[in-house]
C-alpha cells in the first residue's frame, strides 16, 4: 500500500464535493476469497436470465451485467464505484493532472462559458484568450442552455484535432471565432504571490501527480523576491483532494522530519498504516525530492492555513496534520469531512473497482469522516457573513455516508435552519446583476479570508466569526 495510497478528487465544489475520494490503485490479485453465498448468487443468475428471456424487448447482456455491478457497488457509500471504460479513463484523467484540451479553466455566467483563466503555455493561451472572455459556441453548438460539464466535453478531443471557439469579449464589445488545435494539457495546482513585502500566498487547487514539484517552484521564487519571509499563508479553500503521496509532501514540507502526518484503519492488513513526513513516505519509485530544493526558513515561517468546506481529502489531511502538530493557525470554516480511503483495483484492461477500504485519522487519532476538520479559528467568507456557506453539500449530507467511527452522530437541528436563511438570502442576491454578485477571487485585495491570515500573520487583530460554532457529525438515518 504505502507510497501507492491514493485520493483522487474531481475539480468541483458544492454538490459534487461528494465525488472526491481516496483512492490505491492496485490490480485485482487477491488471496482466497470469502465463501461465496450460493443461494443468493443463484437467484441473481434466475433474475437475469428472466429479464433477458422475458423482458418486453431485448436487452444488452453486457449492459445488464454492468449496471448490477454498478447498482451492487453504489449501494454501499457515495464513494465505492464500478468504472466502465469511459469512466475509468475519465478517472485517470483527473489523478493524473493532464487532459486533451484547450486549455482553459472555467466557469459560467448567465448560461455561457465564461473563461476564468487560461493556462499558461496551453494552445488557449498561445491563441490570445483571456480571463473573463466569454464562449458563446463551441463548433456550431450554441452554449447557452448546455451544462458546464457538456461544454467540457465538446471542448475536449483528440491529440491534433480542430475545436472552433465563438468568443465575445466584453471589455471591447466584440465577438470572434478562434480555431484551437487541441493537445495534452498539463493543468498548474499551485498558485502564489507576495501579497506585500515579507508576506505570501501559494494556493493549492488539487493534489496532482505535479504538485509538489510546481510548488517547490513557486516556494523558491516566492523566496527569490522576499528572502526574509516573514509569514506565509496555505491556501486549500475548495481543494478537493487528490494524491495522498502530495498531500504527505506538502505536509512534510513544514513538518520536522519523520512526525506523523496521517494513519489509516480498515479490515486488510495492508489498510493499517501510518504514514510520516519522511521521504519513503511520498518519494516515487525513480523519482527525485522535489522538497530537497526547498528554502529552510520554510520550516519555521509562521504558517495560517486557509480551508471551508469544499477542502475536502487530501487537503483535510494536510490541515489536520498542521493543526495536530501546532506548526499552523488553521483559520476558515470547517472542511468537508471527507475521511475514507477507496481502493481502486482493475478488472481487466479499461473497468475496475473504486471500494472504500478505510478511514484515516489525524496524527492525533481522530477521524475526519463525516465532521470535517474545525478551524482554530473561525473566519466567514465575507465581511458580511458566511452568507451561503450552509447550502454546500458535505460529506455528511450525502445518502448513506460512511460515519465516522468514533461514537454516534448527532442530527444538527440549527444546520436546516441555516440552509433555510440562506436560500432566502440567495434568492435575494439572485436578483442582482451578475457583476455585483460574483464572489472575490482567492488571491485578490478583495479576499476577504485571505486578510485576515494576513492580520492574524502580522499579530493585528482578526474578524473572528459571530455566527459559526463547531459542527456536529449529524445523525446516519438508516
Amino acid at each position: 500500500m504505502r507510497q501507492n495510497l491514493r485520493i483522487a478528487g474531481w475539480v468541483s465544489v458544492g454538490a459534487l464535493a461528494g465525488a472526491l475520494t481516496t483512492v490505491s490503485l492496485q490490480t485485482m490479485a487477491r488471496g482466497a476469497l470469502a465463501p461465496l453465498p450460493l443461494e443468493e448468487l443463484q437467484q441473481l443468475a434466475a433474475v437475469f436470465g428472466m429479464v433477458k428471456s422475458d423482458y418486453v424487448e431485448p436487452v444488452d447482456e453486457k449492459k445488464l451485467i454492468s449496471d448490477a455491478i454498478s447498482g451492487m457497488v453504489a449501494s454501499l457509500d457515495p464513494h465505492s464505484q464500478y468504472f466502465d471504460k469511459k469512466s475509468f479513463k475519465e478517472f485517470r484523467e483527473g489523478t493524473s493532472g493532464r487532459f486533451v484540451g484547450v486549455g482553459i479553466e472555467i466557469s459560467q455566467e448567465d448560461g455561457l462559458v465564461k473563461i476564468v483563466s487560461p493556462i499558461e503555455g496551453s494552445p488557449a493561451f498561445r491563441a490570445g484568450l483571456k480571463p473573463n472572455d466569454l464562449i458563446t459556441k463551441i463548433d456550431d453548438t450554441a452554449v447557452k442552455g448546455l451544462s458546464l460539464g457538456d461544454a467540457v466535453k465538446r471542448m475536449r478531443g483528440e491529440p491534433g484535432s480542430k475545436v472552433s471557439l465563438t468568443i465575445f469579449r466584453k471589455d471591447e464589445s466584440r465577438t470572434f471565432p478562434v480555431t484551437i488545435t487541441r493537445e495534452e494539457i498539463k493543468t498548474q495546482s499551485v498558485k502564489s504571490k507576495v501579497v506585500e513585502p515579507g508576506y505570501a500566498w501559494v494556493r493549492l487547487s488539487q493534489f496532482q501527480d505535479r504538485t509538489v514539484e510546481d510548488f517547490a517552484r513557486k516556494m523558491e521564487e516566492i523566496y527569490k523576491q522576499e528572502p526574509n519571509l516573514k509569514g506565509l499563508v496555505l491556501d486549500l479553500r475548495n481543494d478537493p483532494g487528490g494524491l495522498l503521496d502530495a498531500a504527505v509532501a506538502i505536509s512534510a514540507a513544514f513538518l520536522p522530519e519523520n512526525v506523523t502526518v496521517v494513519s489509516t484503519n480498515g479490515q486488510l492488513a495492508e489498510s493499517k498504516f501510518v504514514y510520516k513526513a519522511s521521504p519513503e513516505f511520498y518519494q516515487r519509485r525513480g523519482g527525485v525530492d522535489a522538497l530537497k530544493r526547498l528554502p529552510a526558513g520554510i520550516k519555521t515561517v509562521p504558517l495560517v492555513v486557509l480551508v471551508n468546506e469544499g477542502s475536502a481529502s487530501a487537503s483535510e489531511i494536510v490541515a489536520g496534520a498542521l493543526q495536530d502538530h501546532k506548526r499552523g493557525t488553521v483559520m476558515g470554516t470547517q472542511t468537508f469531512g471527507k475521511g475514507s480511503v477507496q481502493t481502486v483495483r482493475t478488472l481487466g484492461p479499461d473497468t475496475g473497482l473504486k471500494l472504500t477500504t478505510a478511514r484515516y485519522y489525524t496524527p492525533t487519532g481522530k477521524s475526519i469522516q463525516a465532521k470535517g476538520i474545525v478551524p482554530d479559528v473561525l473566519v466567514d467568507e465575507t465581511e458580511d457573513g458566511n452568507i451561503f456557506a450552509a447550502l454546500r453539500t458535505r460529506e455528511a449530507d450525502l445518502e448513506k455516508h460512511l460515519n465516522s467511527g468514533q461514537g454516534e452522530e448527532k442530527k444538527d437541528a440549527a444546520r436546516e435552519k441555516a440552509r433555510e436563511e440562506a436560500r432566502l438570502k440567495l434568492e435575494e442576491e439572485s436578483k442582482k446583476p451578475a457583476s455585483e454578485r460574483r464572489p472575490p477571487e482567492f488571491g485578490s485585495d478583495k479576499d476577504f479570508q485571505l486578510v485576515q491570515a494576513i492580520n492574524k500573520l502580522k499579530g493585528r487583530p482578526v474578524l473572528v466569526s459571530k455566527t459559526q460554532t463547531e459542527r456536529k457529525d449529524e445523525k446516519k438515518e438508516n
